[in-house]
């Protein structure tokens, strides 16, 4: 009877299979067919592998992929390439124009902006990426607050507590004939600048330590595959973003209960629930509903998203920045001989918002910086609906389209692959006006950067005390500043240097 069944069943499966063949030979053409019909005339690969398409190579070397991308891109008359992964059709965008054309059509019935390619899973439920129209204009209204001049100056001064509390460790740890890897320490500094600027007092010492792990945690899930299962990094790092929202969530009640009682605001969360407790009290007065956007969790997701866009662009950046000084050092000699007209570690006190602002060649040091290396060198959006992107080319409805700021940094300034402060310095050159449509490390339209002042003034204050204070020679390697992803791009080598004290005394304040 068993020998029966078995026959029986393998019979079946042998009827089965011909049928099963079919089945498959029909999705791998009609996926190969597909892909074709929307790559239209896109340079890009005549086949690509069944679902998985080019996810191995963008793993392997992720540097290597995008490159590959701007290559054929560049080669193509209208500036875009065509590629497939993980069964997603996607568009590389390396004309400056074009990519301005899709930052600037954010809204429902042109492109979303997702951030990540599965950032929604990934970063929680109050994301202000996800948001159109009225809904997103009335948050970016109730962050405003958030980097007011007096705001800004309220953080520079917790800025440089940090940084010099952490160059103090950076030059206690380094050994003059071992270079200093400067990435991990940058992040570490900037996680902390992070979290005292934005929760300040809300956070304990017990908290700020989870709240790293954390992070790293979420970290590695952000360059892991999207496989949503127990023990696989991305489902780790969703969970690490659900404790972190948590914790952020906690530190906004305790804000709006200060702000509440009258106190003085000391870190962005405070500046933005001074506004937001007084319209919550005002609409229950009125016996109407409480504020969009204003409940304790929504507010902790949206600083965990501060945090995001915080986080490892500025180490990016302030590693880049040391590099470039590093390599260029009439540049750092005019940065320090600027800084020494207005400033001094002497002084004891910090770098007011007034001397910064002063300090327009360091600031033309700190924008170059970011042109030649924008920390995030793409920035994914879903096309919602079919999109005549280019003459000759539209967009097809589902598609991920990823224009590059990168690229677009190397389109119209004069010799854009030289580290040049003056093109943002000189008033006779004036190439930030001339050439502000291809300056896209902020974005643009209505989802560009909320907070690129901050994220300036941060790379700008660092740049004055790390030049000021500061001894340091690079650990010149082959391919030493050749780009890494990790997320955002770094210096191959993690920006290896000599340190040494540069200042009788560092400055306590």
């Amino acid at each position: 009877m068993a020998e029966s069944s078995s026959l029986c069943g393998f019979l079946d499966l042998r009827a089965a299979a011909p049928f099963l063949v079919a089945a498959v030979v029909f999705y791998l053409l009609t996926e190969q067919l597909s892909y074709r019909r929307k790559k239209g005339p896109l340079p890009g690969p005549a086949l690509v592998v069944p679902f998985l398409g080019s996810v191995a190579r963008l793993i392997r070397d992720p540097t290597a992929y995008w490159d590959g991308l701007a290559a054929r891109a560049k080669e193509s008359h209208l500036g875009l390439s065509a590629e497939y992964f993980l069964g997603t059709f996607v568009v590389f965008i390396r004309d400056a124009e074009l990519s301005h054309r899709v930052l600037t059509n954010v809204r429902p019935d042109a492109f979303h902006f997702i951030g990540h390619p599965f950032g929604k899973k990934l970063f929680g439920d109050y994301n202000l990426i996800y948001l159109f129209g009225d809904e997103h204009k009335e948050l970016r209204r109730r962050i405003a607050p958030n980097f007011t001049p007096r705001a800004l100056s309220t953080y520079a001064a917790i800025q440089q507590r940090v940084i010099v509390a952490h160059l103090r460790r950076w030059l206690h740890r380094s050994e003059h004939d071992v270079p200093f890897r400067l990435r991990v320490p940058c992040r570490d500094m900037n996680l902390e600048t992070s979290q005292t600027v934005f929760v300040g007092p809300y956070l304990t010492a017990e908290a700020r330590e989870a709240f790293a792990r954390d992070y790293h945690t979420f970290n590695v899930g952000v360059m892991a595959l999207p496989v949503d299962l127990p023990g696989f990094a991305f489902r780790r790092a969703k969970q690490a973003v659900a404790r972190l929202v948590r914790t952020l969530t906690g530190c906004a009640g305790e804000s709006k209960a200060r702000m509440r009682a009258g106190g003085e605001p000391s870190c962005l969360m405070d500046y933005w629930m001074q506004d937001t407790v007084r319209e919550e009290d005002e609409a229950a007065a009125a016996g109407n509903p409480p504020p969009p956007h204003a409940s304790d969790e929504q507010v902790g997701g949206h600083v965990f998203d501060f945090l995001f866009a915080a986080q490892d662009a500025s180490t990016s950046s302030l590693c880049w920045a040391v590099s470039a000084l590093a390599a260029h050092p009439g540049v750092l000699a005019r940065v320090r001989a600027e800084v020494a007209t207005l400033w001094s570690p002497d002084s004891g006190e910090p770098i007011t918002a007034a001397q910064a602002a002063e300090m327009r060649y360091t600031q033309a040091v700190a924008r170059e910086v970011i042109r030649l290396r924008p920390p995030a060198t793409t920035v994914p959006h879903i096309a919602g609906e079919p999109f005549a992107l280019a003459e000759g080319y539209t967009v097809p409805k589902g598609a991920t389209v990823f224009p590059s700021l990168y690229e677009s940094s190397f389109q119209g300034f004069r010799d854009p692959a030289a580290f040049d402060p003056d093109r943002f310095f000189s008033e006779e050159r004036r190439e930030d006006v001339e050439f502000r449509r291809n300056f896209l490390a902020f974005g643009a339209g209505a989802h560009q950067c909320v907070g690129q002042r901050y994220a300036l003034n941060h790379l700008v204050l660092f740049i004055a005390l790390f030049a000021s204070l500061v001894e340091f020679r690079r650990h010149a390697t082959e391919g030493c500043d050749d780009l890494v992803y990790i997320p955002t791009i770094a210096p191959r080598d993690d920006c290896a240097v000599y340190l040494k004290q540069r200042c009788a005394e560092l400055p306590s304040f």
